[in-house]
């Protein structure tokens, strides 16, 4: 606390990210990263950036961006995205946090799951905006029934986070349809690793004004180094984005993310080759710890969620790490007996396995 802070800061409750550690001989399955290289086209366009004329390192990025937004409609050409429509941001949490302010705060309050990724009230909390946490059912479901309220906006993470679960494009469009006079953002930081087809709700945008998807880069791209995010929707809600950008940071990527982004969206091979074998380890290692008596929620992301009824939690994230295995636990009501455990390689996926087998059979 200081008397030079603003009342604004005095009431915040920041967001706490995911450990990272330093050191480097531990198997790091805490914070979604994923455990495979980006494309080998990021490094070659990094190298020929600087390699080309580093001395254009002294100048500006692009404020728009062009390569990059072409890039990613490109990449979404069958829902017939143009680069109109797409807004891009260092990282998706900036992204997220200029969807609030540009088209959240309306006086009434945004709709949220009561179970989901816990900077979305803080940024509320950043900018004044009451929210209301809308209880996920019994089986950690999202049910948009519950949603039929009246709201300035709805925020739902898709698939969810820290749960996995998945909601259908039918259940979103129903979200879009429902609240016409509100905006509808469906954050997809984690929607590669779904199963095919790929139920991205981008395939909706060109059907509702209100609908905007926000993505990254640092999950199924393999790039949360270099803090890379976009969303998609009708240009209106492009354009509110971009006032915001611009009103700002008008620069807000770096040279050597944008030429690197450019190249992880066109390499869609190095893409769907990684989400499959992220995919393929976590049906392994949910095989593998539901034989061995635990819990494991239905995942489509590139993590698991998971209890065993018969140990506590945080005692089973203490034993693992002290086996030098990170995982996160969240003391959180209602999920404080889980585990949330990101899909590594499957080596690292056979370190954790053979963990827990010691820790419950001592």
């Amino acid at each position: 606390m200081s008397q030079f802070w603003s009342p604004l800061v005095h009431r915040l409750t920041p967001y706490v990210p995911g450990e990272q550690p330093k050191l480097t001989d531990l198997v790091k399955l805490n914070t979604n990263e994923n455990p495979y290289p980006p494309s080998p086209r990021v490094v070659e366009a990094i190298q020929a950036e600087l390699g080309g004329d580093a001395a254009r390192l002294r100048l500006y990025p692009d404020p728009n961006a062009d390569q990059l937004r072409a890039a990613v409609a490109a990449h979404f050409s069958a829902y017939d995205i143009a680069p109109a429509q797409v807004f891009v941001g260092n990282g998706s949490d900036e992204v997220l946090a200029h969807v609030f302010m540009g088209l959240l705060c309306h006086g009434r309050p945004v709709l949220m799951p009561d179970i989901s990724y816990s900077f979305y009230p803080v940024y509320c909390g950043l900018y004044g905006i009451e929210h209301r946490a809308v209880p996920l059912g019994e089986a950690f479901d999202i049910r948009v029934d519950d949603y039929r309220q009246d709201a300035g906006g709805i925020v739902i993470a898709n698939p969810n986070a820290p749960t996995g679960q998945l909601l259908p494009l039918a259940d979103i469009e129903r979200l879009a349809t429902e609240h016409p006079e509100s905006p509808v953002v469906i954050d997809e930081a984690y929607i590669d690793f779904a199963d095919d087809p790929m139920p991205t709700a981008i395939a909706l945008v060109n059907r509702h004004p209100n609908l905007l998807v926000v993505r990254t880069l640092s999950k199924s791209h393999a790039l949360a180094g270099l803090r890379v995010g976009y969303a998609i929707g009708q240009a209106v809600l492009i354009e509110a984005l971009e006032r915001i950008k611009n009103s700002f940071n008008s620069y807000p990527l770096d040279r050597l993310a944008l030429v690197a982004a450019t190249a992880a969206m066109t390499d869609s091979a190095h893409l769907d080759a990684t989400r499959r074998a992220v995919m393929a380890s976590r049906q392994w290692l949910t095989d593998a710890m539901t034989e061995m008596g635990f819990e494991v929620l239905p995942s489509a992301a590139n993590f698991i969620f998971a209890r065993h009824p018969q140990h506590d939690a945080a005692q089973l994230a203490a034993s693992l790490r002290e086996q030098r295995i990170i995982v996160r636990h969240f003391k959180a009501a209602r999920i404080d007996q889980h585990l949330r455990i990101s899909i590594g390689t499957d080596l690292q996926c056979r370190a954790l396995v053979d963990a827990l087998k010691s820790i419950l059979n001592p």
